[in-house]
């Protein structure tokens, strides 16, 4: 299913560096089963990482066929300029739920919303804190990839500059997704709001994300914006673990296994997953997180059953001290 995006003009290109479309696409890629390219590792880490009222939360975006949701989902716009993920987060939380009801109203007509929203809607206020502990929960998993991207956001932050100053938008746009086609009249763009939208004198603001290659997320409606999230280039780098520090001077500062888990954890990870990876038994892998996390280089977290570990800061800095 496709909308058309008409432009009549050059458009004002414009860009956004705001990360709660990249914790959105990869909410519904791990969980909601819209699956857009994002590595089943990540899939599973995040799946595991989300608690059962964000696993609640992601249900409506779930139903088959059915892509359209409430601007609640945003309720900071990226036609506004960058906004954090904590701002986001902050902003679901202060959103009364009234608001969402009302905002469905908007998207769906009057009445009883469709029945992958009818839970939201009777329970607004809960529905809104378990999407925001959903987002927290998948930036918390996922920060360290975002920070790693800088340099890739970065680029493409010049690469748009570059393409507003010599007037050749169509280049960019027809290449930012294999999902989306620049026409004679305009963008082809995918989704279930079918129908021609007019781009007039609006901006064409883009927000690159971090997420699977066939990632889109898009917001049509503003008077005063347009805004189309999709995957950064060069983000399947980013995938795959990073360059390995020099081992053999890392495990002289803190010994072989402690070198080899501190390198397993690009991503948060439990005790048991840990533990498979590194096929280590559960009791030297806790003597070995005893001493990591003494040494501040790693984090513990339990989350009902499972206790999360993390690098920290500190150990980011270990690590990028020896891959020099």
């Amino acid at each position: 299913m496709w909308s058309e995006l008409r432009v009549s003009s050059t458009p004002k290109l414009y860009i956004s560096i705001s990360p709660n479309l990249t914790a959105l696409a990869m909410l519904t890629d791990a969980l909601a089963g819209r699956r857009r390219g994002l590595p089943e590792l990540w899939r599973r880490a995040i799946s595991s990482r989300v608690g059962p009222y964000g696993h609640e939360a992601v249900r409506p975006l779930s139903a088959p066929g059915i892509a359209i949701a409430p601007d609640s989902l945003v309720p900071h716009s990226p036609v506004s300029g960058d906004f954090s993920i904590q701002a986001q987060i902050s902003a679901l939380h202060e959103l009364p739920g009234e608001a969402l009801v009302e905002d469905l109203e908007r998207t769906f007509g009057p009445g009883t919303p469709p029945p992958h929203w009818r839970a939201a809607a009777e329970r607004p206020t809960r529905w809104l804190r378990g999407y925001a502990g959903a987002l927290a929960d998948v930036w918390s998993t996922t920060e360290p990839l975002w920070k790693r991207a800088r340099p890739l956001l970065d680029r493409e932050v010049e690469r748009v500059g570059v393409t507003t100053v010599r007037g050749g938008p169509e280049l960019l746009l027809g290449a930012i997704s294999d999902r989306i086609v620049y026409g004679e009249r305009g963008l082809l763009l995918p989704g279930p709001d079918l129908g021609t939208h007019e781009l007039g004198d609006r901006r064409l603001v883009l927000v690159p994300m971090l997420a699977g290659k066939d990632a889109v997320v898009l917001g049509l409606d503003d008077p005063s914006a347009v805004w189309i999230a999709y995957p950064v280039p060069g983000a399947e780098s980013l995938w795959r673990k990073p360059v390995a520090p020099a081992l053999d001077e890392l495990s002289a500062l803190v010994g072989p296994v402690r070198a080899d888990l501190l390198c397993a954890l690009d991503q948060p990870m439990t005790m048991s997953m840990l533990a498979t990876d590194m096929k280590i038994a559960p009791s030297g892998l806790t003597y070995h997180c005893d001493r990591l996390r003494a040494g501040r280089l790693i984090t513990r977290e339990r989350r009902g059953r499972e206790v999360w570990i993390a690098r920290t800061h500190r150990a980011e800095e270990l690590l990028e001290l020896f891959r020099r």
